[in-house]
């Protein structure tokens, strides 16, 4: 019984579809002294708005000294090469 059921979840979860890669741009600060950057962030799929996003970009940028400022946009893979040379270090790195 319990071979059929993982049989199932496996056919089930190979049959739905497949989320799409999920981007944020956004802008952060670090206090005394003031700094600034532009980053690129990818985001899980259940985080693909910005006030999902800001909730989970915030936690990682917090990790590395810095404040969210703001969610500039939500994209997907085919946003990721023009905003790659503005965001430099920044890009992928949250």
């Amino acid at each position: 019984m319990m071979k059929h059921a993982l049989l199932a979840l496996a056919l089930l979860v190979a049959a739905a579809p497949a989320q799409a890669a999920c981007y944020a741009d956004y802008k952060a600060k670090q206090d005394n002294p003031l700094r600034l950057h532009y980053g690129v962030a990818e985001l899980p799929d259940d985080a693909c708005s910005k006030q999902a996003a800001g909730r989970a970009l915030s936690k990682r940028l917090e990790r590395g000294g810095w404040t969210l400022l703001n969610i500039l946009s939500i994209f997907g893979p085919e946003g990721l090469e023009q905003r790659k040379a503005s965001a430099g270090q920044y890009f992928l790195r949250y």
